[in-house]
């Protein structure tokens, strides 16, 4: 059966920002309760009281949103270092059955270069290749046969060495890009190992990004 508390919290969670929000008191709730009047009437088919959903919102518990923001802040403070790299750029070519040829080629080109950048992310219908704007003609120069879906140049990354127990506690990666977003940075890649995540952004960005994460760390040794 449809309650007002079932349908509040439903609308709510469709949000996990709005969720946090609510947990750190960062949301005027009467203003919160207005906004998703409408849609909890249209839902139960009958009129409802701006009250009755304000007392909703405040017994809703503060849920698995409260339980990450917990964990993940002592873990950022065992962080390892990070690396960034600027002058980086971005191709993203649709798969074809070449494309894996031209891939061991360059290979074989980079084991003269060992001093660059390159890693390739696989997709179903496209490969994006990130790398080293010192060997951008390269690239061109080995893919020059394969359809080229985009290109970003002026890139820059941080690679975040994350300790090894990052798999077992689940939000890690949503808690850092959720800050990123907060302040308005764009992330053009995100590439990650086992043990390892990195984030590509433009080069604008990249003071922005290294200083958000460096606060992180430092906010979880606190």
């Amino acid at each position: 059966m449809l309650t007002i508390g079932k349908i509040t919290e439903q609308i709510i969670n469709r949000s996990p920002f709005l969720r946090e929000s609510l947990t750190e008191d960062l949301i005027n709730v009467s203003a919160l309760a207005r906004k998703i009047k409408p849609e909890i009437e249209d839902n139960l088919k009958k009129e409802v009281k701006e009250g009755a959903i304000i007392m909703a919102i405040k017994r809703m518990s503060p849920g698995y949103y409260h339980k990450i923001d917990l964990k993940i802040k002592n873990f950022m403070g065992s962080l390892g270092d990070f690396l960034v790299r600027s002058d980086l750029e971005d191709f993203t070519f649709e798969n074809s059955e070449t494309l894996i040829e031209k891939q061991s080629e360059m290979m074989r080109v980079l084991s003269k270069r060992r001093d660059t950048f390159y890693t390739v992310c696989s997709g179903v219908s496209e490969t994006t290749i990130i790398t080293s704007s010192s060997i951008s003609a390269e690239v061109r120069t080995v893919f020059a046969r394969e359809k080229m879906l985009s290109h970003s140049p002026n890139l820059a990354s941080v690679t975040v060495k994350l300790p090894t127990i990052n798999t077992e506690i689940s939000g890690i990666y949503y808690y850092i890009l959720k800050h990123l977003a907060w302040e308005g940075i764009n992330l053009v890649e995100i590439v990650s190992t086992t043990n390892e995540f990195t984030v590509v952004v433009h080069s604008d960005d990249i003071d922005n990004t290294f200083s958000v994460l460096m606060q992180l760390k430092k906010l979880g040794k606190e």
